[in-house]
């Protein structure tokens, strides 16, 4: 209900349950009373009630100032603080040179007026100031002025002091108008006030002040030794009001208290002090105990020392506690004595008791301590911090002025810290002592270490005794026993050090040792050790090689490090060893008979200018060890200056993994930089801050490869010169690296891309591009200046791109352009791609007689030539006095022709065929054009006949034949095969079907099948193998091609090369037929050309549209033409 609503208040008693809802309102405000006396008396402001305020107002024009005295808490006392309150820059603040208030917001629930808004007269046309002061912070509180809330603004300030005690409310030039009641309303709390404006005169006002006294009354703090402390308080107001005049110069405030009295804590037959301090050092006071004066005696002495006021008591009894006043001139502060009686020991027996008691085992330790105090006393014993309690070996006797502690038959684990508490209600004292149990000790500990085996010594260590049993070791008791031996051997005691080096061994012998540690208690059990062996010749290995600290014209210093292998025993010390370079001798630095016991070595027996190296061997009990390897050389010479930076750093080629630093080296300045003997790169990506070494050894060239870079990151680039006097300042470069090439504008790389090529409708469409372009450029394929469709698949590399139609449509006809583009520029190419297939024939053809003599040949156009531009027609004419049919026009893009020469009596046909680039059509015939023929009945006997069945399982009518081509070269492979239905084919390599492999070109165009491979390479080796399956059965045939190194070709006349350009296959003519060899130009002819007529291949004699094949003399060889003949572009 505490933190609850009003309302809830009837439904939170029902629910638990409870009837008297008056008695448990009651109860509740008390508790809100009580909460609020707490948080006021941490944070909030009281005043003292003695304490007066006169109020000072000085006009000066439009500004007013009064000064407001009060009081405000300081720890557990009082002291006064000064406030000054400027009406003009409307800031009300709480000063004190001591104490500076630090805010805290509390959440109350009930909030009042610490100081109420005041009635106030104003002169006219001057400012009036509201101010009040909460006895909690509220962030805003609502100013009402008659009878309507009040806003910021012009007319109206409304302001709050930082930690939201003060609010204030400034009326900027007051009128008649403004005349009348203003309130302030903070929660459910709210204080009113007159305003009177009135004309401006130097008369004097009478202002009527309600000054809120605040007294914070604490008890006494109840402190123990532990500086515990518990206060509890209560705020009591009282409101007073007095008459103030006010006038142009402030008065006289009088004396008052600057620092009051504080709370004081005192324990009984010790001194306790009150001190305060006043504002003037001429006034005399006096000193009150429960209201009756204190005059100076044996117990009281009353002091004062300027200002400063003080009652000390000398010997505190019980009768002293009370409440002590100072007055003078009409003003007072008060503070609380609590003397208190807590529990105290004697300093001789407190002493006495802190000594460590120190017993035998077995024996009784006796702990008593005599005590002070108010009674009663709680006594409590501890030991290791848990309580003891009574038992067979534990006695506790306790009395009013002492307590003893008995400890019975004690064991060593009973040693540790005793304690005692003592308690009563003014405080607590604790008093410890250490109790020590001698025993004697366990025994060493385990498992021992082996730092040396010998041939001539073993030595091992151990851990001393984990309990020493309260005394230290003194000595260690050791025996030795031979294995294969039934007898111990006493070697003797030895000091208290827990190692032992036993000289009295054998070589290869095995020992095992006991040990016994030794205290003034007694003699620890034995510790067994496993067998350890006496060492053989065992010579130390090699150490690394020395390496040069430092070198000068008269010495040079050298150090090196422990052999790894030291032979099993101590190393005794070393031997060096120095020869000048170019010389097979080694000398000896130091005497044979003085080896080197550190590891490291001045060598001034050297020559200034000379180059020496160095080796060292180690030496063990056994003997002198192997040498190391030689040191680097060094010069026998004063120490190098460092070189200087190095100049003209400057990156002369970048790439998209790699770039290359050049750099002139330093200068050489005697005295200053020498020269510099190798250089060192760094690199840093630009996004990080450490440095990366690039070359772990010096580089002496003044250029460098940075390789392993990110394409397109940004690095930091620095080189370092050093020397045997150390490195140079970097030289970095002036801006970062970006990780890829010069700049390139796009450019094409390959001059024979052709920018129109027709491909068969099924065959795959592939368009090549070779580029070079720095940086990597964007590469986008266009069809028709539109985006290409998904079933095309474009593949970019760093210099190339392709793009692939597996299997090409009529649809796929258009203009492919490709466009790269990069920083540098931007570079397009375009190829026309026409896809067609066998035209279809032309439709019905019609004959017409217009002029006698002629013939108007008429035909439907074929279905092809909507979606072939480039398909044409060619006519063909039989004469009935003639077996051959002759062409009468090609080349016709019109679907009529006029025939002249159409002789009578003669009977006449026309065939009408359609052509594109991919081949001709089948003919449509036109009627009989001719002589009329004679009426009568013809008839003609038809045999009948059967129909028979054409299908057949597939069937390979040309094989494969072996191949062997030249690496680099082309290679096509063809074979025939027949089946009805037509038998689906699939190409393999080495068992891989090669059918989706773009690396190939695949056809089968009427049961020829064929496949090219455009430049071999010996990936291409194998076997080659052609399946043809229907539904009737499947056959197959294989071919092995091979790969051989092309060798240097021979003239186009050698008989063993017959790579022939087509172009001058008719300028050579006579000279081929001279050569050894003899060569053939055969082009094939249709089943047309076969029943006569010329030597076409076309009917009527028109040329071939096929390219020629040639063949050699003796074995035929077919060639492919180049470049293609321009009657058959896609050749």
């Amino acid at each position: 209900m505490l933190d609850a609503d009003r309302k809830d208040y009837e439904r939170i008693c029902t629910e638990f349950g409870v009837a008297d809802l008056h008695l448990i309102l009651k109860k509740l405000e008390e508790k809100k009373k009580k909460r609020v006396q707490n948080k006021c008396k941490d944070g909030a402001i009281p005043y003292d009630k003695e304490a007066t305020e006169k109020p000072s107002i000085k006009s000066a024009g439009r500004t007013n100032d009064f000064n407001i005295k009060g009081l405000m808490q300081k720890g557990n006392g009082l002291e006064r603080v000064d406030g000054k309150v400027n009406l003009l820059d409307t800031e009300l603040n709480l000063v004190d040179e001591d104490v500076t208030l630090l805010s805290t917001e509390f959440k109350l629930s009930n909030v009042d007026f610490v100081i109420k808004i005041e009635d106030l007269k104003a002169p006219e046309r001057d400012d009036a100031l509201f101010a009040c002061v909460l006895t909690h912070p509220l962030p805003k509180i609502t100013w009402m002025g008659k009878g309507s809330a009040l806003e910021d603004g012009e007319k109206y300030s409304i302001t709050v002091s930082d930690h939201k005690l003060i609010h204030r409310l400034l009326i900027r030039d007051c009128n008649q108008l403004d005349q009348g009641i203003y309130s302030a309303v903070a929660g459910i709390t709210s204080c009113s006030a007159w305003l009177v404006v009135q004309e401006s005169s130097g008369k004097s006002i009478d202002v009527e002040f309600n000054q809120i006294q605040t007294f914070a009354t604490s008890q006494n703090e109840v402190a123990d030794s532990y500086g515990n402390k518990d206060s509890t308080g209560s705020i009591t107001h009282q409101r007073r009001t007095m008459k103030v005049q006010w006038k142009q110069h402030a008065s006289d405030p009088g004396v008052h208290f600057i620092c009051g009295l504080s709370d004081v804590n005192a324990f009984i037959n010790e001194t306790a002090e009150l001190t305060c301090k006043l504002s003037s050092e001429d006034c005399e006071g006096a000193w009150f105990r429960d209201g009756k004066k204190i005059f100076p005696d044996d117990t009281f002495s009353v002091t004062k020392d300027g200002a400063i006021h003080k009652l000390v008591i000398t010997r505190c009894e019980e009768e002293h506690s009370g409440k002590y006043r100072f007055e003078v001139d009409g003003r007072k502060t008060e503070a609380m004595i609590n003397v208190q009686d807590p529990p105290r020991f004697n300093p001789e027996d407190l002493s006495a008791f802190t000594e460590p008691v120190t017993v035998k085992v077995g024996h009784n330790a006796i702990f008593k301590l005599h005590f002070v105090g108010h009674e009663p006393i709680k006594i409590k014993w501890y030991r290791e911090g848990e309580e003891l309690l009574e038992d067979n070996n534990t006695k506790i006797e306790k009395s009013a002025s002492h307590s003893r502690l008995l400890l019975s038959r004690c064991q060593r684990k009973d040693t540790g810290e005793i304690k005692i508490r003592l308690k009563n209600e003014h405080g607590c004292i604790e008093a410890i002592s250490q109790l020590i149990v001698l025993d004697k000790p366990t025994s060493p500990l385990g498992p021992v270490e082996l730092t040396e085996s010998s041939a001539v010594c073993i030595e091992f260590r151990w851990r001393p005794p984990k309990d020493d049993g309260g005394s230290p070791v003194i000595n260690y008791i050791m025996e030795r026993q031979q294995v294969g031996r039934n007898t111990w051997k006493k070697i003797g005691e030895i000091p208290a050090v827990s190692s032992y080096r036993d000289t009295d061994v054998d070589r290869g012998r095995k020992y095992w040792y006991r040990i016994r540690a030794v205290t003034a208690e007694g003699t620890s059990e034995v510790m067994e050790t496993d067998d350890m062996q006496a060492g053989t010749l065992a010579f130390p290995g090699p150490p690394a090689p020395p390496k040069v600290v430092s070198a000068y014209d008269e010495c040079i210093n050298i150090s090196w490090a422990l052999p790894s292998n030291t032979g099993g025993s101590r190393i005794l010390g070393y031997i060096l060893e120095k020869r000048k370079k170019g010389s097979n001798l080694w000398t000896v630095v130091n005497a044979m008979d003085e080896i080197i016991k550190e590891k490291n070595y001045a060598v001034k027996d050297v020559v200034a200018g000379m180059e020496y190296e160095f080796r060292v061997t180690a030496i063990n009990l056994s003997g002198v060890g192997e040498f190391s390897n030689p040191s680097e050389f060094v010069f026998a010479r004063d120490p190098k200056k460092p070189p200087g930076k190095v100049t003209s750093l400057k990156v002369t080629e970048t790439s998209y993994s790699h770039l290359v630093l050049t750099w002139t080296k330093p200068e050489v300045k005697p005295g200053i930089q020498d020269e510099a003997k190798g250089y060192y790169v760094d690199i840093r990506p630009a996004e990080c801050t450490e440095w990366s070494r690039c070359n772990s050894t010096l580089i002496i060239t003044t250029s460098f490869t940075v390789k392993g870079l990110k394409s397109m990151d940004m690095y930091w680039v620095r080189v370092i010169a050093t020397n045997d006097g150390g490195e140079s300042a970097p030289e970095e470069l002036a801006n970062y690296v970006l990780a890829m090439p010069s700049p390139v504008r796009p450019k094409f790389t390959n001059h024979k891309m052709k920018s129109f090529m027709v491909v068969r409708a099924g065959n795959s469409v592939r368009i090549t591009v070779n580029f070079e372009a720095s940086p990597r450029p964007y590469i986008m394929w266009l069809k028709d200046n539109g985006p290409v469709t998904k079933r095309i698949t474009i593949s970019n590399s760093d210099g190339s791109s392709q793009l692939l139609i597996p299997s090409s449509e009529r649809s796929d006809t258009g203009i492919y352009s490709i466009m790269v583009k990069n920083l540098a520029g931007q570079e397009t190419f375009s190829t026309e791609v026409r896809v067609t297939d066998d035209p279809k024939p032309p439709g019905p053809v019609e004959l017409e007689e217009n002029v006698p003599g002629t013939v108007t040949v008429i035909w439907e156009p074929s279905p092809d030539e909507k979606r072939d531009d480039r398909l044409h027609y060619a006519v063909s004419k039989l004469d009935s006095t003639k077996r051959t049919w002759t062409t009468v026009a090609d080349r016709l893009f019109n679907n009529k022709i006029t025939v002249c020469n159409i002789m009578h009596g003669r009977e006449y046909l026309f065939r009408v065929y359609a052509k594109n680039d991919m081949g001709i059509s089948a003919p449509s015939e036109s009627p009989t054009y001719g002589t009329e023929k004679k009426k009568g009945k013809f008839v003609v006997s038809v045999p009948t006949r059967k129909d028979c069945d054409l299908r057949c399982a597939p069937t390979f009518m040309v094989p494969l034949k072996l191949h062997t081509a030249p690496k680099g070269y082309e290679c096509y492979m063809s074979c025939a095969v027949k089946g009805n239905p037509k038998p689906r084919i699939t190409w393999y390599r080495n068992h891989i079907s090669l059918n989706t492999n773009t690396n190939y070109y695949i056809s089968d165009t009427c049961g020829v099948c064929s496949m090219l491979i455009l430049r071999v390479g010996p990936k291409d080796m194998g076997e080659y193998t052609i399946t043809a399956e229907n539904a009737l059965g499947r056959a197959e045939c294989s071919t092995v091609l091979s790969v051989r190194v092309a060798h240097r070709q021979k003239s186009v006349m050698s008989a063993g090369h017959p790579h022939v350009a087509l172009g001058s296959v008719c300028s050579a003519a006579a000279k081929i037929a001279q050569s050894k060899g003899r060569l053939r130009v055969v082009f094939p002819l249709d089943d047309s050309s076969a029943h006569g007529g010329g030597d076409s291949a076309t009917p009527g004699g028109s040329p071939a549209p096929h390219s020629p094949l040639l063949f050699l003399s003796g074995r035929s060889r077919c060639l492919r033409s180049t470049p293609p003949c321009p009657s058959h572009p896609l050749l």
